[in-house]
């Protein structure tokens, strides 16, 4: 019993700032803070229904599937609908729970643009990792085999994992976002195959956004420091924004 308040107490810190944005978005904007969500979790239920169809699987490849023996720029092409096309030989209804969780905490806390601007970052670094890791071979590092080249691409996957980094290193959730990479590297070791790899590569595009963010947080309180903001006194200086945000929100530079 004496346990469970230490164990509150470490819930709380990984996951307080985290629960507080969502409840405040969705308190402040009810159901228009999900606009996104909603969409892509309705587009990758109709592409589902589509593809399964005998007039629709050809259409879906053509718009949506990306492999790495596509000329590059057809990749590009498709790469946007791609996060919305579920892999035929999973259950929809896992990638849809998925769109809907991450998709949806990652709309409140993020905003919708920034949200589908990361999704597209992991889901392109995949993409471009699945061409560089052909061309390095099997007895390259991080080399995949030329039979790769074949395989469609992870679809909304990529995106959710990127996704999900993003918002627990945002939101300072440590212990949940190492436990995604550590899942991401479990997966590679049990079954090493192209989806695995592309899921780091969305992990390892994701962390250096990550790390830019706080490398220019950093320059910018420097700069702050070094432009006047201090005070006769000798006092340190008034960093401002830590009295205009909310404890939730005072990590958060991008």
């Amino acid at each position: 019993m004496s346990r469970l308040p230490a164990l509150r107490r470490a819930a709380v810190r990984e996951w307080g700032p985290l629960v507080t944005a969502v409840r405040r978005g969705l308190a402040g904007r009810g159901v228009r803070a999900l606009a996104l969500t909603t969409g892509a979790v309705a587009l990758t239920a109709t592409v589902q229904l589509t593809q399964n169809q005998a007039w629709g699987y050809r259409p879906v490849q053509d718009l949506g599937a990306v492999r790495a023996e596509d000329p590059l720029w057809l990749a590009l092409l498709r790469t946007p609908l791609s996060l919305f096309v579920p892999a035929l030989d999973l259950p929809v209804w896992g990638a849809l729970a998925q769109i809907l969780l991450v998709f949806g905490v990652a709309e409140v806390c993020l905003g919708r643009w920034r949200t589908l601007a990361v999704a597209y970052l992991a889901t392109l670094a995949g993409t471009l990792y699945a061409r560089i890791g052909i061309a390095l071979g099997p007895e390259g590092f991080l080399g995949l085999p030329a039979s790769d080249a074949q395989v469609v691409d992870t679809g909304p996957s990529a995106a959710v994992v990127g996704l999900a980094v993003y918002v627990c290193h945002q939101r300072r959730a440590r212990f949940t976002g190492a436990l995604v990479v550590l899942a991401m590297v479990v997966e590679v070791l049990v079954k090493d195959n192209l989806a695995g790899r592309e899921h780091l590569a969305a992990i390892a595009a994701v962390l250096v956004v990550c790390r830019v963010r706080e490398w220019r947080g950093r320059r910018r309180v420097q700069d702050l420091g070094a432009g006047g903001g201090g005070t006769r006194s000798g006092a340190p200086p008034m960093r401002s924004w830590n009295f205009r945000r909310g404890p939730a929100q005072r990590t958060s530079w991008w």
